[in-house]
């Protein structure tokens, strides 16, 4: 095998030690394109370290903790979120019956432990072990981590959880119970953060479902300069309020 076409050495993370810059991360030709180190722990301090970087973890079980900073980089600008006539029309029947309720942070651990019970992208398991789920369950108990949940007839139908950082939400995993729950809930979150002028949502990793939602690749370079402006920012209130819905259903549908 040829030096260039050699698998670069993985730097190894004892609990503590600081991450390398991420455009050390895999590149195209590697075998896991954006991963840029192994090891660390899963504390609050790590986590906020590494998304205030760029940097997210993802990995499953039998492995050690991977991190990752993907190149380009999925997110959805929340001003391009495409709220399709058909998701247009269920929200507006479910809020004429007053039958659905958008709720914050009302049970981050149901939310939590739903996602986990549901497959990200092609996988066939769970990226979410239980280690991750204590980990965002600390970092939503210091204020960090949020869920948005999609009530419906008093129901948790579906919802999301997601990371703060000032200006700057990272989307981290959705699930539903019911038809296109989610995706209201990824509705409300787009709302909310109109209202708090959050230009963009985190969505880490390409795929034809954020794809079809708006989200777009942004080189990572773009998508770092601009987390390092945003993360200085006053993080918002998180509460919803019915009228962050009046500005997403009045625009014209796709």
């Amino acid at each position: 095998m040829s030096a260039s076409a050699r698998t670069p050495e993985l730097p190894w993370l004892e609990p503590g030690d600081a991450f390398p810059p991420v455009d050390s991360a895999w590149g195209p030709n590697d075998p896991a394109t954006g991963l840029l180190a192994a090891g660390g722990a899963l504390d609050v301090q790590t986590l906020v370290s590494a998304y205030s970087q760029g940097i997210f973890p993802w990995y499953s079980a039998g492995q050690p903790i991977l991190w990752w900073s993907t190149d380009p980089r999925m997110v959805l600008r929340t001003g391009a979120f495409r709220l399709h006539r058909s998701l247009r029309k269920t929200l507006n029947k479910l809020r004429a019956e007053q039958r659905l309720e958008i709720r914050f942070d009302h049970d981050f651990e149901r939310v939590i432990r739903a996602c986990a019970h549901t497959p990200r992208g092609e996988q066939s398991g769970t990226w979410i072990l239980p280690a991750m789920e204590q980990a965002y369950i600390r970092l939503h108990r210091a204020g960090i981590a949020h869920s948005v949940e999609t009530w419906i007839d008093g129901e948790l139908a579906g919802g999301l959880y997601c990371i703060n950082l000032g200006a700057m939400v990272f989307g981290e995993s959705m699930f539903s119970r019911q038809s296109d729950a989610s995706k209201i809930a990824l509705s409300a979150l787009v709302a909310f953060c109109r209202a708090e002028h959050i230009p963009l949502i985190d969505c880490q990793q390409d795929t034809p479902h954020l794809a079809s939602l708006g989200a777009t690749l942004m080189p990572r370079s773009a998508f770092c300069q601009h987390l390092h402006q945003t993360i200085l920012d006053r993080a918002p209130i998180w509460k919803f309020q019915n009228v962050y819905w009046n500005h997403l259903l009045s625009d014209d549908g796709v």
